[in-house]
């Protein structure tokens, strides 16, 4: 009991001072308000108000109604053009898509011909590029289709060569019905800075006591590194944990309008058990660190690899067989996982305990570490 009671008093002592560094509350309160709020609207990956030229050298029914297919948010309304300023409007950047219909298109089609309608595409965007292409040949064969379709009766004889798919395809997309990027990336914003954070507020916990003198102070005290350590660890893991909350309250749900089909407040109890080996990172890092600055170049070193390659950005399906069995030993890996479930896709514990105990499992063993490590450097420092 007295040493719950030390662990308490001195996490109290740590709250105190993190409610009194300026630079570091900032910090939290920027990274989980205005900096998902901005990840969720400027890393958006699909196509929107696309600009679209069109050069109709037909003028046909088939044509014009080809042209008045593109429709927001999607591209923006087709300008006509003229032929010889395709070249020009293209290397000024004025259209993204430039769709050339040639002479008697509309009798080609109805005579079976299979003329050729040419897209111009700038692809310095290449999002916009790669998902536009898909979008006009998709709009332009639906029009063409539709439009053979209705004058089949008259020429049936015709239009027996246009080919028809044998089968029907139904589509249906599960957890983010309209494929919006911002569902995505406003939620694993909130994930990967739970590991920053983690790891950035645990080891400046540990430098700002040796900057400022204290360090020695707390080992004449009748406490242990171990007290010390673990103080550190719940009093930064708990300013995380609420921080996650509100940030997916009021940013998430409140702001940014993504629904969230899980369970809160289970997904923060499993980002309370991921702090526990991220906060023992921060500890062993700080341990190494002589200040601020050699803290951030260790940082980059070690947490930016484990959110890269956790799956947060590009589905460990995507990658190389062997780098994606080594990031299943993370459990920034196993994090990603079970955020992923519990908030878009509403598991509850029953599906995701096994993420749960194997972060449990390795972050109670780089806890271990860090407190040995934790342990030995303060006693040095004694």
């Amino acid at each position: 009991m007295n040493s719950l009671s030390n662990i308490f008093w001195l996490g109290t002592k740590e709250l105190r001072s993190f409610f009194r560094d300026f630079v570091l509350l900032g910090l939290v309160i920027y990274t989980f308000s205005f900096a998902v709020y901005v990840q969720g609207h400027s890393n958006a990956q699909e196509l929107h108000n696309a600009s679209v030229g069109v050069v109709d050298e037909d003028n046909s029914a088939l044509s014009r109604r080809m042209t008045a297919a593109f429709l927001p948010p999607y591209f923006k309304r087709p300008v006509e053009i003229a032929a010889g300023d395709v070249d020009h409007l293209m290397n000024t950047a004025v259209y993204t898509f430039v769709i050339v219909i040639p002479p008697n298109f509309e009798k080609d089609v109805l005579a079976g011909r299979s003329p050729a309608v040419q897209v111009n595409v700038d692809a310095t965007a290449m999002v916009t590029a790669g998902l536009g292409y898909g979008y006009i040949q998709q709009i332009l064969t639906t029009e063409i289709d539709n439009f053979v379709s209705r004058n089949e009766g008259a020429f049936q004889s015709r239009s027996q060569n246009i080919s028809k798919s044998p089968i029907t395809l139904a589509v249906r997309v599960a957890f983010n019905p309209n494929v919006t990027t911002a569902w995505f990336t406003s939620v694993m914003g909130i994930v990967n800075n739970v590991t920053m954070l983690a790891i950035i507020l645990a080891g400046a916990a540990i430098i700002r006591e040796r900057e400022h003198g204290t360090m020695d102070h707390l080992l004449v005290m009748p406490v242990t590194p171990f007290e010390i350590a673990i103080s550190k660890i719940w009093a930064n893991g708990l300013v995380i944990a609420i921080a996650v909350f509100l940030s997916l309250e009021i940013v998430v749900r409140q702001f940014l309008k993504i629904p969230i089909v899980g369970s809160v407040p289970l997904f923060v109890g499993g980002a309370a058990i991921y702090l526990f080996f991220a906060t023992a990172v921060g500890i062993f890092l700080a341990t190494i660190a002589r200040s601020m600055p050699q803290l951030g170049l260790l940082y980059i070193l070690v947490a930016m690899p484990m959110n890269i390659l956790s799956g947060s950005n590009t589905p460990l399906e995507s990658m190389p067989p062997i780098l994606s069995s080594i990031m299943m030993f993370s459990p920034s890996t196993h994090f990603v996982l079970f955020a992923q479930s519990i908030l878009f896709r509403g598991a509850g514990l029953a599906v995701v305990w096994p993420q749960f105990l194997f972060v449990a499992l390795v972050g109670g063993f780089f806890l271990f570490l860090a407190l040995i490590r934790f342990r030995s450097v303060a006693t040095q420092s004694g």
